[in-house]
């Protein structure tokens, strides 16, 4: 028996959208049902009550009534109430069982019925670390919750966890931005067996974008290339700060995976995090608007895109590298929404899953298997459709394994 339960990230246009389908898939004895459902958001259920965008969402923003409307708007703003709590990222099982949905909002950690998919109401954390934003996709597994809390104030990054069956983030250890005015955007982040990997992406939030009525064409971020970028390591154990190497400026939103690389002696001599990036490019976010994409259908405008593989050495040198790990038109010059064996997280791995691209294309449209030992791709298209998220579904050993999308 499987079961399957994801949202689907498409475009920045999307994540704007006040309404999010959850999607449950049930195999038993070769049959499949399947279920979907709306997340109940109070954005949602505003949009719907007053035919209109109500909250601020990731690349929109409700049009003010009229000046005082506005100053009220900002208000809430600072308290947080006026973002969107529309849980339309992600869905993760944690270990005590429960389903939650979420996004880059706090307050849109959202736990939904796994067999009905009802929405049951907010995930409420129990500490007090507040913040208005995490990490849209954090690290979760049978024993663990790992995610990082940007600090828009004092620009940096506070790694926490939290038990199964507990609401309780505890702190595990602080980053500090090296670059500025603010933390870069981390939209997702990779751990190894013993490290958190924090990166600090020159594409930062930004506090001026933010307080804007209209949205501007990087949204909430803004693109600083003189501050650098950098990829951090601490200790899983002490949450101490291991290695903090400048690495070649990038874009990403999602990483894949990342491993330690060690010697014959058994010491780690460097950590390896791969991404899809897209080549330092931050166009990648409005071509991917539902606009463009209506605009441009059939016409080759997708940005390309990469495995992009940091080496952080750990031996205390300043600069990491940044490389693609195989030829790029082996996937199409398109790469994103990759996945693993999750089996393999935090661990060296051969595979990864994703969607690639055939051109021409303006949307990655093809389903992706990349061989990082071979340095080979398997891309498959199902002529005038797109794939969501591959997910992997490990199986015994005696049975064949299978990736769902």
């Amino acid at each position: 028996m499987v079961r399957g339960y994801g949202t689907s990230e498409t475009t920045t246009s999307a994540t704007s959208s006040t309404a999010r389908h959850l999607v449950r898939l049930h195999f038993e004895n070769g049959r499949l049902v399947m279920g979907h459902r709306q997340i109940e958001s109070e954005a949602y259920k505003a949009s719907k009550k007053h035919n209109k965008l109500c909250y601020r969402e990731f690349s929109e923003a409700p049009k003010p009534d009229n000046f005082l409307a506005y100053i009220g708007d900002l208000a809430n703003l600072f308290s947080g109430a006026s973002l969107t709590d529309n849980a339309n990222t992600g869905v993760v099982r944690l270990g005590d069982g429960r389903v939650v949905c979420l996004t880059e909002t706090i307050k849109g950690s959202t736990v939904v019925d796994p067999n009905t998919l009802d929405t049951l109401g907010r995930f409420q954390f129990s500490d007090n670390l507040g913040g208005l934003v995490h990490s849209a996709h954090p690290i979760v597994t049978d024993s663990d919750f790992l995610t990082l809390l940007p600090d828009l104030i004092n620009p940096g990054y506070l790694v926490v966890r939290m038990d199964p069956g507990t609401n309780e983030r505890k702190v595990m250890g602080r980053v500090k931005c090296r670059g500025g005015p603010s933390p870069g955007w981390v939209h997702s982040f990779p751990v190894t067996e013993h490290y958190v990997v924090v990166p600090e992406m020159p594409l930062r939030y930004c506090a001026q974008n933010l307080l804007k009525a209209e949205p501007t064409p990087l949204y909430k971020f803004q693109w600083h290339p003189e501050s650098k970028a950098y990829m951090h390591v601490m200790c899983k154990a002490s949450g101490k700060i291991v290695a903090s190497v400048e690495v070649p400026l990038f874009v990403t939103f999602h990483f894949i995976n990342a491993y330690e690389e060690k010697d014959e002696d058994g010491r780690v001599t460097a950590i390896i995090a791969d991404c899809c990036e897209h080549n330092a490019d931050t166009t990648i976010l409005q071509k991917l608007t539902l606009q463009n994409l209506r605009s441009y259908s059939g016409q080759d405008v997708l940005p390309d895109a990469r495995v992009g593989r940091f080496r952080i050495p750990m031996d205390g040198s300043p600069y990491g590298s940044l490389e693609a790990a195989l030829n790029p038109n082996e996937h199409g010059k398109g790469l994103d929404m990759c996945s693993i064996n999750p089996a393999f997280l935090g661990k060296k791995y051969r595979y990864a899953y994703a969607c690639g691209a055939q051109r021409p294309c303006n949307f990655p449209n093809t389903l992706t298997k990349i061989d990082l030992t071979e340095k080979k791709a398997k891309n498959w298209l199902d002529e005038g459709s797109i794939p969501s998220e591959p997910f992997f579904v490990p199986r015994p050993v005696q049975q064949r394994k299978m990736m769902v999308s």
